[in-house]
C-alpha cells in the first residue's frame, strides 16, 4: 500500500514517543512519563522494541515486543513466557482498515530477524484478529473483570 511506512522507535524520537505516551495514556491509562521512559531506554538494536507505522507521514499504529507485561505482574506463573506482542494501538480514526494486522506482521517480521523463534500476546479486545494472524489460543483467564485469552505463535 503506497505510503505507508515503518518505522523501529529509537530514543531519540522524541516527538514520536511523546505522540505514543499520548496514545497509551488514553487507551490504557499508561503515565506519559512511564512510555517515556521506557522507549527513551529501548536498546538500539535488539529486545525490547517498538515500531510505528505510518501513512504519508502521519502515525497510525504502533505495537511493540516486549520481555515484561502487566500481566505478569498479576499472574506470575506466566513469566517463562516471553517475548510477549504488546501494546498494539491503532489510531481511532484509522481503526478497522486492516493497519493493525500490517503493524503485527512487521514486528513479527523484525522479532525473525532477530532470532526470535515464539512470541506471546494477551488480550481481552483483538482475539479475532490475532487468530486471523494464525495465533493460537494457550489459555483463558479472568483478570481485573475482563475474560483475557493468553495466545502464542510460532514464528
Amino acid at each position: 500500500m503506497s505510503g505507508i511506512n515503518f518505522h523501529i522507535v529509537k530514543s531519540d524520537d522524541k516527538k514520536l514517543i511523546n505522540h505514543i505516551a499520548d496514545w497509551y495514556l488514553s487507551e490504557w491509562n499508561i503515565p506519559i512519563d512511564t512510555t517515556i521512559q521506557r522507549l527513551s531506554n529501548f536498546p538500539i538494536n535488539g529486545i525490547p522494541f517498538q515500531i510505528v507505522m505510518t501513512f504519508k507521514g502521519i502515525p497510525i499504529t504502533t505495537g511493540g515486543i516486549y520481555c515484561h507485561v502487566s500481566l505478569l505482574d498479576r499472574e506470575p506463573r506466566f513469566k517463562e513466557f516471553k517475548p510477549w506482542l504488546a501494546l498494539v494501538y491503532t489510531a481511532q480514526e484509522q481503526q478497522g482498515k486492516g493497519y493493525g494486522a500490517l503493524l503485527c506482521e512487521q514486528i513479527q517480521n523484525q522479532a525473525k530477524k532477530l532470532g526470535i523463534k515464539e512470541l506471546f500476546l494477551f488480550t481481552h479486545t483483538a482475539e479475532s484478529l490475532y487468530k486471523r494472524l494464525g495465533w493460537q489460543e494457550m489459555e483463558r483467564l479472568e483478570s481485573g473483570g475482563k475474560n483475557i485469552v493468553i495466545m502464542n505463535k510460532k514464528l
